[in-house]
């Protein structure tokens, strides 16, 4: 079982992934900003992070692979961030994945084509800023910071188990 302060961590990691989500819609829908491909991939890792620490409080069973699984989706949304920051900066180039609208649909030439009249929002592009910061960027750092954090905790799970 968890300490008062690993459930306290667990909580604030649950509100940012939370508010970091609405944030995100918030951004697009209601200001209008059109995210690129990576930015809805970056999304991802939060909604997992919810779901998983509502399973750690829930489920009381096998935190310590709950805890786990919440590192490697961290790591996980530090990687996809430090490559979507690469293309930001041109340290690396922007794959073809980032101009494509829709990966699940099967396209036919006419949709493929129609598809690459319309205006894409490129990866390198950065639309919306924080205090100068792209949302990618702080996004690293908050990715850093939770991966940090969820290794203590796992560290110190078997002290207090």
């Amino acid at each position: 079982m968890f300490n008062l302060k690993s459930q306290f961590h667990l909580k604030i990691i649950f509100l940012f992934s939370f508010i970091a989500l609405i944030s995100a819609f918030f951004i697009e829908y209601v200001l209008g900003h059109q995210p690129c491909n990576l930015c809805l991939i970056e999304r991802i890792p939060y909604g997992l992070s919810i779901m998983i620490i509502m399973a750690i409080f829930l489920i009381k069973k096998n935190q310590k692979f709950f805890i786990m699984l919440l590192i490697l989706t961290f790591i996980f949304s530090f990687a996809i961030s430090f490559y979507h920051y690469g293309i930001e900066e041109s340290f690396f180039q922007e794959s073809s994945f980032c101009g494509v609208k829709s990966l699940t649909e099967n396209l036919t030439k006419e949709d493929l084509l129609k598809q690459l009249s319309e205006k894409t929002i490129s990866c390198k592009d950065v639309t919306f800023r924080i205090f100068g910061l792209s949302l990618t960027s702080i996004n690293i750092v908050i990715s850093l910071l939770f991966i940090i954090t969820l290794f203590k905790i796992f560290a110190k799970y078997e002290k207090n188990k």
